[in-house]
């Protein structure tokens, strides 16, 4: 095992090949047990995971290497990812487990961990669990091998909290809601959240048969979810993706709202309450240059980070603020969650119409996107197309050009072999100059 394990949101990729086999599952489980188990009391990991079908290989590979360590497991079925990180918590466990690959297609999953405080584990935890997997850990005596069993109360306990998170004395009553669980981790609670606060759900996305999480529903394939709320005329829609940690919603008009969009309405809304913590929105490099200066002309600032919800996360706890999150329809409210929340963060929107009495196209687009575009670049493995004078002076005279008016942004991909050029501009003919200019420059060095 001479690759690096850990990426940039834990261990992923395709169901029964490296580095997601049962094998590794198994060791990864032994050495996070062992990591986190360093004295004699009593040890317990939490585990959730999402609807694939290979969730229930990786989660008895992971119980096997935990309880051998003699860690005890409490299986959670189905969850959110964010009820993960807020029951770890909550159960005093030492550590807790995602078995998600998020948005991606059933044949991919993932691992992703959660450290006692809930919140995603640091890069230096991850590097201590993959050195544990190098060196090899001691295993439990016979006598002290872990327990594993089922907790049945998780998912009430969480659809409690979660209704939590919206006004107290407030309701849905008179709402109309669609709401898109992309047939992953959030079918049932998701649901049943909005139903209890008084809602008329419409569901999509709530059949999962372990083979159709992700496919044509969620927050990256919201066009059944759009249908459904022209179609039964209804005040909004909600698309989670399928580990329910981020959403997009769309509007009675059948109009999307990205993260960017909701960020936005929050952040105005928290500021203009004395919520908002620093008074500071934390977002990605991506986030749209219309954010930056909607929040600008509202005395609210934007911090930005690399692409990554982790690095938002990481990002608001170290200067203390409390909303952030990704373009993608991660929101990420540290005062509610560990983690970006699709639920709570849709919540907060309805809170807003509630409160308001406005409709959703009303509050769904708080500010106009300036022309936004990205293009993907291939190269050749071994090259690095970036590091070379030629690009390096195109990219410079193409920042120069667009001046305050635009915004570059030029990375290499975590997990391609991919140079991925991204570029804003008021005016959508510079864009498109300035960009085909940056990605020819690119594609004569790869």
């Amino acid at each position: 095992m001479s690759q690096k394990l850990f990426g940039t949101d834990g261990v992923r990729g395709q169901a029964n090949s490296w580095p997601m086999t049962a094998e590794m599952a198994l060791k990864l489980g032994e050495a996070a047990g062992r990591y986190f188990r360093r004295d004699t009391q009593e040890h317990r990991v939490v585990i959730g995971k999402d609807t694939r079908l290979s969730g229930y290989m990786i989660e008895n590979a992971l119980t096997a290497g935990f309880t051998s360590t003699g860690m005890n497991v409490f299986l959670l079925g189905p969850m959110p990812t964010p009820a993960i990180g807020y029951l770890t918590h909550g159960l005093r466990a030492d550590v807790g487990v995602m078995i998600s690959a998020s948005h991606n297609p059933a044949c991919d999953n993932g691992i992703k961990f959660f450290g006692p405080d809930g919140f995603k584990l640091s890069d230096e935890a991850e590097a201590g669990i993959e050195a544990l997997m190098h060196k090899g850990v001691t295993r439990a005596a016979p006598e002290n091998i872990g327990r594993a069993k089922r907790f049945e109360d998780a998912r009430g306990r969480y659809v409690e909290y979660a209704k939590t998170t919206f006004p107290s004395r407030r309701r849905l009553d008179g709402l109309r809601v669609v709401v898109d669980c992309a047939n992953g981790a959030a079918y049932k609670v998701a649901p049943a959240v909005l139903w209890e606060l008084g809602a008329e759900v419409i569901t999509v996305g709530v059949s999962p048969d372990g083979a159709n999480i992700n496919q044509n529903c969620g927050s990256t394939q919201p066009d059944a979810a759009i249908r459904k709320v022209i179609e039964t005329r209804a005040d909004i829609g909600i698309c989670l993706d399928g580990d329910a940690d981020r959403v997009v919603l769309i509007d009675e008009k059948g109009q999307i709202a990205d993260g960017d969009q909701i960020m936005g309405l929050i952040a105005s809304r928290w500021a203009e309450g004395g919520r908002l913590s620093g008074n500071a929105l934390v977002a990605t490099v991506m986030s749209n240059l219309g954010l930056e200066r909607f929040l600008n002309d509202r005395g609210i600032d934007l911090k930005r980070t690399t692409v990554g919800d982790r690095y938002v996360v990481e990002a608001m706890r170290n200067g203390n603020h409390n909303l952030g999150g990704e373009q993608s329809g991660h929101i990420v409210m540290t005062d509610y969650a560990t983690t970006g929340d699709g639920l709570i963060g849709a919540l907060q929107f309805l809170a807003c119409m509630v409160e308001t009495d406005r409709k959703a196209s009303d509050l769904a687009r708080v500010f106009e996107p300036v022309p936004q575009k990205l293009i993907n670049v291939r190269y050749q493995r071994g090259k690095t197309p970036l590091e070379t004078e030629p690009v390096q002076d195109v990219i410079a005279k193409a920042e120069k050009t667009l001046g305050r008016d635009g915004r570059l942004l030029i990375r290499k991909s975590g997990t391609e072999p991919l140079i991925r050029v991204m570029a804003e501009a008021v005016d959508p003919g510079l864009l498109d100059d300035v960009l085909k200019t940056v990605v020819a420059a690119v594609e004569r060095e790869s």
